[in-house]
């Protein structure tokens, strides 16, 4: 299988510089990185690419059994890496892909050196003392909601998850990319993101990580950001000065002095 043409695999960037890996989360594609690229093209070697299901990717190798899970997915990643070669990679995780990012480097440790994790989540669910934001009821909501309408869904939510109503362009710039998506793949990757529960995965994670925030996230609210610093020993935990769930648009120099900040560091 032609791993580079089923997930969209794009290299950019300075080839002689270290390798940052950048992910998408759900509903989005490696478009939603154009405003991070030119931060990071001058000194890293960029990878981009889209999740099977997801933007430009290859359809036909969808599998709703594996993509059932987030291993599904981190093995999307992990097959990108051994096709290029990939060691000591940063992977720049948003959203779900931050917790897919961790699974990934679970299985291939020699490829991903260190993590971004931007609104990271690693359970979505509240669940005794841990707060992930949502209710069960929330949840079937959303799922049945979801499933029965994906496009009036993609409408109703998008705004509420890009934040910044200020700023409706965000919020359309988001429903576009919900909208474009195929909807009975969509509704997978739905699924198998808001049931998930990577919160004893993060354990693993030995590696330099960043974790970046927002003051305001009605998906990954402050509280999750603390619970996955606190789990990951040394990680750097950075509030930017931004809201919503997609700061690498709404608050794109913030974010990209952040990463560019923990990526010298490793250097």
């Amino acid at each position: 299988m032609d791993i580079a043409r089923r997930n969209n695999v794009a290299v950019t960037g300075n080839p002689q510089g270290r390798t940052v890996v950048l992910a998408h989360g759900f509903g989005c594609d490696q478009n939603m990185w154009r405003l991070t690229l030119p931060a990071l093209a001058e000194d890293y070697r960029l990878v981009l690419f889209d999740y099977v299901g997801c933007g430009r990717s290859d359809t036909t190798a969808f599998s709703a059994e594996r993509y059932a899970t987030l291993e599904g997915y981190a093995r999307d990643v992990v097959e990108v890496s051994e096709a290029l070669d990939l060691r000591d990679a940063v992977f720049v995780g948003h959203s779900v892909s931050a917790m897919i990012g961790v699974l990934a480097a679970a299985m291939a440790p020699e490829r991903i050196g260190a993590h971004v994790m931007i609104a990271p989540s690693p359970h979505y669910l509240d669940d005794d003392d841990y707060r992930g934001g949502f209710s069960a009821d929330d949840i079937d909501e959303l799922l049945a909601s979801l499933e029965s309408n994906y496009l009036g869904w993609s409408a109703a939510m998008a705004p509420v998850i890009m934040g910044n109503a200020d700023r409706p362009e965000l919020g359309e710039e988001l429903t576009d990319s919900f909208c474009a998506t195929d909807p009975d793949m969509a509704r997978v990757f739905a699924r198998t993101t808001f049931l998930s529960d990577s919160r004893k995965d993060l354990r693993s994670v030995t590696v330099p990580t960043l974790v970046l925030e927002c003051t305001q996230d009605v998906i990954a609210p402050r509280e999750v950001g603390a619970f996955v610093h606190a789990a990951i020993p040394g990680s750097r935990l950075v509030t930017l000065d931004a809201t919503g769930h997609c700061p690498h648009l709404s608050a794109p120099d913030a974010t990209n002095t952040a990463i560019l900040n923990f990526l010298a560091a490793l250097s």
